[in-house]
């Protein structure tokens, strides 16, 4: 089963230093790039982010990355 693609570019967050992030790996959540629980009944289940600095990154958002949850241009070729 493949990830729905939510959009075919990254989508840039600017992250907070000891937050947790939970990144959507279905494709399906209506909270881009974030999970709200869609994938329930399916194989995909959300990849836990954390940082210890603010900064900003970009989270795939076609779901098909290798570097999840981070965008590496995957997108390009689908």
């Amino acid at each position: 089963m493949d990830p729905k693609i939510a959009q075919k570019f990254p989508y840039p967050v600017d992250v907070e230093s000891g937050k947790t992030y939970f990144w959507c790996s279905c494709g399906m959540s209506n909270n881009q790039p974030f999970c709200d629980g869609s994938h329930k009944g399916t194989p995909f289940t959300p990849i836990k982010f954390e940082t210890d600095e603010d900064k900003k990154v970009f989270f795939c958002g076609c779901k098909h990355a290798s570097n999840k949850p981070f965008c590496d241009g995957s997108h390009r070729e689908l």
